[in-house]
């Protein structure tokens, strides 16, 4: 597919999609469309990068239902191929019968059972699965490990929050999109700038202070906040511990 010299810095990220999904010998990628900002730019990122070899996975699981219906409206609006599945009675089979204290550890399991649909339909298709998480949230660890966390490729983690809706801008995404409140879509009134106690604005730019080693001015209580965040899930970005005997 072509790439619109119109659109420079989206041109650039779907030439690489597609270098990607060559490299692997693969036909295409899955994406799982919620309805948020990110998920929607990387769908029609996609759509860009590969035409028809587009698929997005709607996933509901006790879900807000606009959350689905704003996925499809981006779906429309780029014209991707779409397959509905929703993960609700799968999840309340799952749960009585797996250990929990009906805590925040089965708010895990949904992003999980996504994952899990997601690489069934790619090893179906021989697509790859293309991640949302970006550099904000791979930098602070909100995303969950091996659920939303797992992919094949990952076109935003280079991007701030804030430069995620610079693409978004650029794609034309829909006001829709645009304008409502980033959210994980966890419970119901869950946002993503309540859980992280943090505007993104604020820790976009105290991320961006912190790697460029520039902290004077800030409010020594958010720096330290962001800083717990980035160790606090340092886990979640290393690769798996392996044992290895002493010769």
């Amino acid at each position: 597919m072509a790439v619109d010299i119109a659109r420079p810095l989206a041109g650039q990220v779907s030439v690489w999609i597609q270098n990607q999904v060559r490299e692997a010998n693969a036909r295409g990628v899955v994406v799982g469309m919620s309805g948020g900002i990110d998920s929607s730019v990387v769908a029609a990122l996609a759509k860009m990068a590969c035409g028809d070899n587009v698929l997005g996975m709607i996933m509901p699981c006790h879900s807000n239902p606009t959350s689905a219906e704003d996925a499809k409206l981006v779906a429309r609006k780029f014209g991707i191929k779409t397959h509905f599945a929703d993960l609700t009675a799968t999840f309340d089979t799952l749960v009585p019968r797996i250990p929990h204290v009906e805590g925040f550890e089965l708010t895990n399991v949904r992003p999980r059972l996504r994952m899990t649909a997601l690489y069934c339909a790619a090893q179906a298709l021989n697509y790859l699965v293309i991640g949302t998480s970006n550099r904000t949230e791979v930098a602070t660890g909100y995303f969950t490990k091996w659920g939303d966390g797992a992919s094949d490729l990952l076109p935003l983690a280079s991007f701030y929050k804030h430069q995620v809706y610079d693409l978004a801008r650029e794609l034309d995404m829909p006001e829709e999109i645009m304008l409502k409140a980033p959210t994980a879509d966890l419970w119901e009134g869950q946002t993503d700038e309540n859980e992280l106690g943090i505007t993104y604005d604020e820790l976009d730019t105290i991320l961006q202070a912190l790697d460029s080693g520039e902290i004077s001015g800030f409010k020594q209580e958010s720096v330290e906040r962001v800083r717990k965040l980035i160790a606090g899930s340092e886990h979640k970005r290393l690769p798996i511990p392996v044992f290895h005997p002493i010769k």
